[in-house]
Parts: C-alpha cells; structure tokens; sequence
C-alpha cells in the first residue's frame, strides 16, 4: 500500500490529472474539493502523508487551510498547486509551513518528484 496524498482543489478535472499522476507510481489518493473539506480530512486521517492544494477556491482557500492545518499537524507536508506566481502568496504559503509551490499547468514529472521526495 502506498503513501496518502490528498489532493485539494475546487477543480474535478485538476483533481483527477493529480491523483492520476500519482497513483500511477503508487501513492494512494484522497480527494477535497477546498479547504474546509481538505482541513477535515486532514484532522481526521493522521496517515496523510502529504496534502497537495490549490490555494484560491471557495469556503476556505488553500493558504488558510494549511494555517489551520499546521496547527494540527505540525508534521504535515503540504505543496501548493496554482495558477497564482504571486511572491507574497508564496512568501506566506512558505511562512504557514508550505514546502513546494507548482504552477498550473503543471508537469506530472514534477509533481511526481515532489510528492516522492516530501510523502517520504
């Protein structure tokens, strides 16, 4: 069995490229489709490996949710997946305790690469 990874995005369709990519090389998916959603699961299952979240969508937004989440699970490693380059949102992804920041569209192989080195 593989590691979980859950994928937050308000996106269907980006939702299932990601869980395509990597369950292709064996990472188990989790599914949310924003922050609230994603904060829940990640409070409920301690086995999340690595959160994987876009950062603007309804209810709760991907920064927010990493906020909340942190104080949750310190541990938890967490990349955003986004179409957003700007440097303070990246600045306070880093600072809520981020480790990756992806622009969409994203390579697969590097998205692959990133879940293999921080789902570890």
């Amino acid at each position: 069995m593989g590691k979980k990874i859950l994928v937050v995005d308000d996106s269907a369709t980006v939702r299932q490229q990601v869980s395509m990519a990597l369950k292709a090389v064996g990472f188990d998916i989790v599914e949310a489709a924003d922050g609230q959603e994603g904060l829940e699961k990640i409070t409920e299952m301690s086995d999340i490996a690595l959160v994987v979240s876009d950062v603007n969508m309804p209810r709760m937004n991907g920064l927010d949710m990493v906020e909340q989440a942190k104080a949750v699970r310190s541990d938890l490693n967490v990349v955003m997946l986004t179409t957003e380059g700007d440097p303070a949102l990246i600045k306070r992804a880093k600072a809520a305790g981020a480790c990756g920041w992806i622009v969409k569209p994203f390579k697969a192989e590097a998205l692959v690469a990133a879940a293999k080195k921080l789902a570890a």
